[in-house]
């Protein structure tokens, strides 16, 4: 090192300093988004981690290179759209096209009336009904949004929270109509209600009760949904909201201890229910970052859960992940540039390893995507896979002196605010406090500082914009599909066994007013046909709803 230290000397003086008088580089200074600074040239120098400890081989501890021994030269990871607007059954083509098309898995995007337990003819509904997602009311809607779709034969993830749970019990409850065995079945819930409180909002009720429903669910899922992803745990939604790539990651973590902790105050063993978890990270524009980033993520978990939680089973200590592309890149001004900037970011995060993906379209910023918008998103991840050679061999950048040193600062930095967030008691604590919501509120406001000082180029925006006067063609939801979905709400409450609804929801608010689990009576309710917002009012009557101090948020 020392010899190689002199001859890095003598190469800056020789080599680069009559170079660089002629020709200055282009800024003073390079960095990260996250503000680590970039080397003019890594060496074994800025490398040093040993390589057992810090590497390892892929499919073992500490799962840098990979959670499984063969990675993408076993299987691609699973290919999925997130989508879903207007009625079910309009989603429901949506889908069959993108199956058509190639897709592997499944990706259902609610409305916002879904999202905050509210069923479409509530007057907080009102305008929002299919806008974002396809609106669910009932178990009637979950069953046209999979008409014909076998649920055994597809993996299905759900971005919900708040009633993630009345989601899922929709979701066992069309398997069962389809004569399907719940265990068969293989997907994900978000169910990640810590992460609305300081990145989304799209909660309902206080931590003590969101919490219960989440270790409900895991109880729940470990003896009736084996295969099943009880938790998504999102630093997606932290990063669209400003968050560096080192918050991303020790936030999120910080969320996922807390699951944890949680899951085994409610007496639940930490193997028994580890190998369920998953979590749902953003990739960016800096491939360099986010490639270490989705490395250092899954070492530091392998550790927090063989270390703190001394979980035994080696499944417990792999961190797997879905990837979906940065929405808050994509920009409104040359949108077809924004088709260059998912490539880059998709494939970021299949070099970072990812085991599932979402690819954004590039008229995002405008509106829902086209069907000729979400081919090509599509035909992206297909391109990577199966024509850019990267999916040949397993962690392709590792070893890279870079890229090595970038894993071990963003560790670094993310296990600081690790124990910063302990010390604070947690991450509920942190969250209280506001501490996690200002982090990233600082973060956003330098970010947009340095867009408009041109520190940071934005292609088309602070920089070599055009003028603009033809749009693409964009997706329109008819706002027919309100009106239609609230009269079939309307008739189809009407046509239902009223007495069986009103038993059910009475044995709801027993349960929740004890202390047993949620789900059975939660799933008995959707089976008489009780809507959602129906089961999320008796909730709200036990429970109350949560509102956030001035400094949260």
């Amino acid at each position: 090192m020392s010899e190689l230290k002199e001859q890095r000397r003598r190469w800056e003086e020789q080599t680069v300093k009559p170079v660089v008088s002629r020709y200055p580089e282009r800024r003073g200074t390079f960095d990260t988004p996250s503000h680590i600074p970039l080397e003019r040239l890594y060496t074994p120098q800025e490398a040093p981690s040993p390589y057992d400890e810090a590497l390892g081989f892929p499919g073992e501890y500490p799962f840098t290179r990979g959670i499984q021994p063969t990675m993408y030269r076993g299987r691609l990871w699973t290919m999925r759209q997130y989508a879903g607007y207007a009625t079910a059954e309009e989603s429901n083509r949506r889908y069959r096209y993108l199956l058509q098309q190639g897709q592997t898995g499944l990706s259902v995007a609610f409305d916002l009336p879904t999202q905050i337990g509210y069923d479409s003819d509530h007057a907080l509904a009102e305008g929002e009904v299919g806008k974002v997602g396809v609106a669910i009311d009932s178990l009637a809607d979950m069953e046209r949004l999979f008409e014909g779709i076998p649920l055994d034969k597809v993996s299905t993830s759900m971005t919900i929270n708040a009633p993630a749970a009345v989601l899922l019990a929709m979701y066992v409850a069309v398997a069962l109509k389809q004569g399907l065995a719940p265990r068969g079945l293989r997907g994900t819930i978000q169910n990640d209600i810590l992460k609305e409180y300081v990145a989304r909002g799209t909660y309902i009720f206080p931590p003590g009760p969101s919490m219960r429903l989440i270790t409900d669910t895991f109880r729940y899922c470990k003896e009736a949904l084996p295969a099943w992803n009880v938790i998504s745990i999102s630093g997606y939604h932290i990063r669209e909201a400003g968050s560096t790539a080192v918050q991303e990651i020790a936030f999120t973590l910080a969320n996922a201890v807390a699951y944890v902790e949680a899951a085994i105050a409610a007496g639940l063993d930490v193997d028994s229910f580890a190998g369920q978890l998953s979590f749902f990270f953003n990739a960016h524009n800096n491939l360099l970052e986010e490639v270490a980033k989705f490395r250092a993520a899954r070492r530091i978990w392998a550790r927090l859960m063989r270390e703190r939680f001394q979980a035994r089973d080696p499944r417990s200590w792999m961190l797997r992940f879905h990837t979906q592309t940065a929405g808050c890149t994509l920009t409104a001004q040359q949108p077809e540039n924004n088709i260059v900037r998912v490539a880059l970011q998709a494939l970021a995060a299949v070099l970072g390893g990812t085991q599932s993906l979402h690819t954004n379209s590039r008229d995002e910023a405008l509106s829902l995507p086209t069907e000729e918008s979400v081919r090509i998103a599509l035909r992206t991840q297909q391109i990577i896979g199966y024509e850019s050679g990267v999916a040949d061999t397993i962690d392709p950048l590792g070893g890279s002196y870079c890229i090595e040193a970038l894993t071990d600062e963003i560790e670094a930095q993310a296990v600081s605010y690790l124990e910063q967030i302990d010390r604070m008691g947690g991450a509920l604590k942190a969250i209280e406090a506001g501490f996690v919501g200002q982090e990233i509120q600082n973060s956003a406001y330098q970010y947009q500082r340095e867009v408009e000082k041109k520190e940071r180029i934005v292609v088309g925006v602070n920089e070599f914009a055009v003028e603009e006067s033809a749009r693409p063609q964009l997706l329109r939801v008819d706002p027919e599909a309100q009106r239609a979905q609230i009269a079939r709400l309307q008739a189809f409450k009407a046509g239902r066994d009223a007495g069986a609804v009103a038993t059910a929801l009475t044995a709801l608010e027993r349960a929740a007013r004890g202390s047993g689990s949620l789900m059975p009576p939660i799933l008995q309710a959707v089976q008489t046909y009780a809507t959602l917002g129906e089961i999320c009012d008796v909730l709200r009557g036990v429970f109350g709803e949560y509102r956030p101090s001035a400094n949260v948020l």
